[in-house]
């Protein structure tokens, strides 16, 4: 009888333990998707390749990186908005998407209510250039110049609705000037309209414009960020160039679907600092002019302020302005 009660007892005991033991894993054991949902190649894609080339490491699992664009972002963020909670579908994106988006379209998601914050990742300031010839030599000089020429100067940004277009609405605000916007696909055909002087001015992503700003072909005028920035160590802040309050950047984060279980956001949080601690992967953002965020601001709670501060801030000026997307 012993025997037999042996027996049995050790097959059950070996079944709760497995059973126990697979409960105890904090995501599935299947390949993470992180979908960046912009084209490949860009900024976004590329600092996802790099933060998924070391979890992969970390978590001991296959993360894929996949291009789901289409709608300004919306249709990759909206994927992962409606896929299941259980941490194998992320999105990676920045304010653009998770700030801006739902404040200029209509979505069939809610950014602050369909997405569990894992972690800020990298932040990127945005920058005040204008063409070399420009008789202003700093930011105070560029203020009174165009309050001396209102709506006569250019001043160029990336897309309509986008970060740089919305922050030139700001700055016209808080500095109580006014100038045309031209909005242009993209940061090459801005720069090279500036280097020849078809424009005035331009306001976009810092890294983007340093080779032109150190070459002298355009001349820098501030950073849009509370310090500066390590790759442009020159170049001030607006609010040491005597400008105004005003902080722009684009900052990247990584969400999953609301409702995935705790556990499985800290795994993978953990995995992200563990990324942005490693020498080798924060010489690869600086080189590409990320600033990291602070170990301490790296937590799923910081991400939620965050994104919930950006929003207070910036949906009443882009509403107030009626900006619309033009997707």
């Amino acid at each position: 009888m012993r025997m037999i009660v042996r027996q049995w007892i050790a097959p059950v005991m070996a079944f709760a333990i497995g059973i126990g033991a697979a409960a105890a894993q904090p995501l599935p054991a299947r390949p993470i998707t992180m979908v960046v949902p912009f084209p490949a190649g860009g900024p976004t894609d590329v600092l996802a390749r790099i933060l998924a080339e070391h979890m992969r490491g970390s978590l001991g699992q296959t993360v894929i990186v996949e291009n789901v664009a289409g709608v300004g972002g919306a249709t990759g963020s909206g994927r992962v908005a409606r896929a299941a909670p259980d941490g194998t579908q992320l999105i990676f994106s920045h304010m653009a998407t998770h700030v801006i988006l739902p404040a200029t379209t209509q979505l069939n998601y809610d950014v602050t209510r369909d997405f569990e914050p894992v972690a800020l990742v990298a932040d990127t300031p945005q920058g005040i250039i204008g063409k070399a010839s420009l008789p202003a030599r700093n930011l105070a000089e560029l203020t009174a110049w165009l309050k001396q020429n209102p709506g006569k100067a250019t001043m160029g940004s990336i897309g309509v609705a986008g970060p740089s277009d919305v922050s030139a609405i700001f700055f016209q605000q808080k500095t109580g000037t006014s100038f045309q916007l031209v909005p242009y696909r993209g940061g090459a055909p801005l720069l090279q309209d500036l280097v020849g002087g078809q424009i005035d001015l331009g306001l976009f992503l810092v890294p983007a414009f340093l080779e032109q700003m150190r070459a002298g072909q355009i001349r820098g005028y501030a950073v849009l960020a509370k310090r500066r920035m390590a790759a442009a160590p020159d170049l001030p802040t607006i609010e040491e160039a005597g400008g105004p309050e005003l902080t722009s950047t684009v900052w990247h984060a990584l969400w999953a679907p609301k409702g995935t279980p705790k556990e499985t956001v800290a795994a993978l949080n953990a995995a992200v600092v563990k990324a942005l601690d490693d020498p080798a992967v924060q010489k690869r953002f600086a080189d590409l002019g990320q600033d990291i965020w602070p170990r301490e601001q790296r937590t799923p709670e910081a991400l939620a302020a965050h994104h919930k501060a950006e929003i207070d801030k910036w949906w009443p000026i882009i509403k107030a302005a009626n900006i619309k997307a033009s997707n």
